[in-house]
C-alpha cells in the first residue's frame, strides 16, 4: 500500500495486486450468484412436484374415489378401519355400503376429517 495525504489526513491505496483479487473476486461472485440462484429455483421445483405426485397414495387406488364405476359387492363384515387416503365414497364403493347408510350409522363421524385406524359402522 502507497500512503498519499489527502486533505490533511493520510489516505490509503491499495497495490494493484490488491485491486486484482478484489476484481477477481467480484467477478467470481457474478457467475456463481446466477448459478445459485437456478439451483434453488430447480430444487423449488422438484420439491413442488414432489409434493404434487401422481395422485396415488401408494396402496393402489388414485385417491379420487369413484373406483371407475364398479361397486364391490356387499360386506359382511361390521366395521371398516379407515385407511389414509378414505372418505366416504371410497368406503361405500369398497363396501357396498351407501354413503347416506354410512352417515345413519355414523353420526359422531367428521365426514371431512377421516382418521386413519378409526372404526365405521357397516350396519
Amino acid at each position: 500500500m502507497v500512503a498519499w495525504a489527502v486533505r490533511g489526513r493520510a489516505a490509503q491505496v491499495p497495490s494493484p495486486a490488491a485491486v486484482g483479487d478484489a476484481v477477481s473476486e467480484s467477478a467470481s461472485v457474478r457467475v456463481l450468484a446466477p448459478i445459485g440462484v437456478a439451483l434453488l429455483a430447480v430444487a423449488v421445483l422438484v420439491v413442488i412436484a414432489t409434493s404434487l405426485g401422481d395422485g396415488s397414495n401408494g396402496d393402489g387406488r388414485d385417491g379420487r374415489g369413484g373406483g371407475g364405476g364398479q361397486k364391490k359387492e356387499r360386506t359382511d363384515e361390521k366395521f371398516y378401519v379407515v385407511e389414509p387416503g378414505d372418505t366416504l365414497t371410497t368406503i361405500s364403493d369398497e363396501t357396498g355400503v351407501g354413503v347416506d347408510k354410512l352417515t345413519r350409522l355414523n353420526p359422531e363421524l367428521d365426514p371431512q376429517a377421516l382418521i386413519s385406524g378409526e372404526r365405521v359402522k357397516l350396519r
